[in-house]
């Protein structure tokens, strides 16, 4: 599925902010198997003081951005063209989940994508406690990875309600799991540290998603979103695979991917630093617009 992708981001300051100094992943890259970018681009208004593109531990494209004048408002603007691969439909080659720890140990490389990364706590999946045991639950004997994976997430689509007033970027996965509430980015996080707690590495992915007007309506413009999902490693066979929990389905064409991390810490689509006072306001639009596909209306 090829995608035009645009996201604006604004925000608005109470006094001119000086010295600011912005981190960006926002872009998506050419992942193998999965997605081709055909084109991307980052403009910001107004045009920064410095601007570098680098690439993070992960792979994720990062755009560093330094503003030295005083700045009262600022517009990010991303574009891209994005052709979304459909996933291969395999047999199940996941490990036994009783044998993945002996996969994992014999997992020799410790690159990016090393499974070994994402098996310990990070600062937002703390496994243990009641999400590790919530997992247990789900599982039966003779499970194979994916199954496990599957099984939780559905699990956890079902208990879980969507609820966009509910928690805040900093609200902690236990609160959000306890309180049954939250929105992608806390389902992601919960997912995460009940697999990791089961001993299966898991990550965080962001992205975008693109989302389906009711059947007879047309799609509203900055209507989409961005997104997150989550990422296992199903042992040396199969590697990698994703699982939307919120939407309670694996991640396929209609996910474009950013970034990968061991939770949002290491994917924040914007984070930074500014001299000034006052609370800052922001908005964000987000369109994702299939070219390719007929039905879209």
């Amino acid at each position: 599925m090829l995608y035009d992708l645009t996201l604006a981001i604004s925000y608005s300051y109470p006094v001119p902010s000086v010295n600011s100094r912005t981190v960006m992943r926002l872009t998506p890259s050419s992942i193998e198997g999965r997605q081709v970018v055909r084109s991307r681009m980052i403009r910001a208004e107004p045009a920064p003081s410095e601007k570098r593109d680098t690439m993070d531990f992960f792979g994720n494209a990062m755009t560093t951005a330094v503003w030295t004048e005083p700045v009262e408002a600022l517009r990010l603007t991303l574009t891209a063209r994005v052709e979304r691969l459909a996933p291969a439909q395999e047999l199940d080659l996941s490990a036994p989940l009783a044998s993945l720890p002996q996969e994992i140990s014999l997992a020799q490389d410790i690159g990016t994508q090393s499974p070994h990364h994402f098996i310990a706590a990070s600062r937002r999946a703390k496994p243990g406690g009641a999400m590790t045991e919530f997992a247990r639950d789900q599982l039966r004997p003779g499970m194979s990875t994916l199954e496990a994976v599957q099984a939780i997430g559905h699990a956890l689509h079902g208990i879980m309600r969507f609820d966009p007033d509910a928690t805040t970027v900093n609200t902690p996965a236990e609160e959000a799991f306890d309180k049954r509430h939250g929105v992608c980015q806390d389902f992601s996080h919960i997912m995460i540290t009940c697999l990791r707690g089961i001993g299966i590495p898991a990550g965080y992915v962001s992205g975008f998603l693109r989302t389906r007007p009711p059947p007879g309506k047309p799609r509203l413009e900055g209507a989409d979103a961005m997104h997150a999902w989550v990422r296992a490693w199903a042992g040396a066979e199969i590697g990698w695979i994703e699982f939307d929990p919120t939407n309670d389905r694996p991640a396929g064409v209609d996910h474009i991917i950013v970034g990968y991390g061991r939770d949002y810490d290491d994917v924040a689509p914007v984070r930074g630093a500014l001299r000034g006072f006052g609370a800052q306001e922001s908005r964000q639009a987000v369109d994702v617009v299939p070219l390719d596909d007929p039905a879209a209306g």
